[in-house]
């Protein structure tokens, strides 16, 4: 298993102009991203909502590169979406899932199928046009260059220790630097968008 700062590190290495969706690796992502005005950090929304809203953004804006940083229990939440990701065929979307194999949000309780659901072989079977799993640090670093700068949708799948977080949500450290407003004007001024 990868540690989650260390992989988010080494992909900010060839992450260029990416607009990335921090997801469930945000509170590591605010401290290592250079780019922060192409950043999305937009908190938890329910379960399942980064890999709709992501999508979303990857067909609104085709010509920017989308990354985003899910999680298995998202993807579980709304598995349905893979199956839609794939059908639109967004060249320009890339999807990284942490599995982490618990709910490390909400006390760690173990996602189901924790050790055994392929996620990689999932999403091949919705359509993605390619797919990937890495378990170690090593093979994602000599990896991740060749995946970014091939066509998507890409789907890879990384596993994550865990990082299991016991505290009431309202006393934890906040990790997020911006409201999702000042986050939203940022990346329009960023890309030239007039005030709406």
């Amino acid at each position: 298993m990868m540690d989650t700062a260390e992989m988010l590190k080494v992909f900010n290495r060839y992450r260029g102009d990416a607009i990335v969706v921090p997801g469930r690796g945000g509170r590591h992502w605010v401290a290592i991203s250079t780019r922060p005005s192409r950043d999305l950090p937009l908190g938890d929304p329910a379960m399942g909502g980064h890999a709709s809203f992501a999508m979303g953004l990857a067909l609104a804006r085709p010509d920017q590169k989308i990354v985003l940083f899910d999680s298995e229990g998202d993807v579980q939440m709304g598995m349905g979406i893979l199956a839609t990701i794939a059908e639109q065929q967004p060249a320009n979307f890339y999807h990284f899932m942490l599995d982490n194999e618990c709910y490390g949000t909400t006390g760690g309780q173990p996602v189901p199928g924790a050790r055994t659901v392929a996620y990689d072989a999932i999403a091949r079977a919705c359509g993605y046009t390619r797919t990937h799993a890495y378990d170690n640090l090593e093979t994602f670093s000599l990896n991740v260059e060749r995946i970014l700068s091939g066509p998507g949708p890409v789907f890879v799948a990384l596993k994550v220790r865990p990082e299991i977080e016991n505290e009431p949500i309202g006393t934890r450290r906040k990790w997020r630097t911006r409201t999702q407003v000042q986050a939203i004007r940022d990346l329009r001024r960023e890309l030239g968008i007039a005030e709406a």
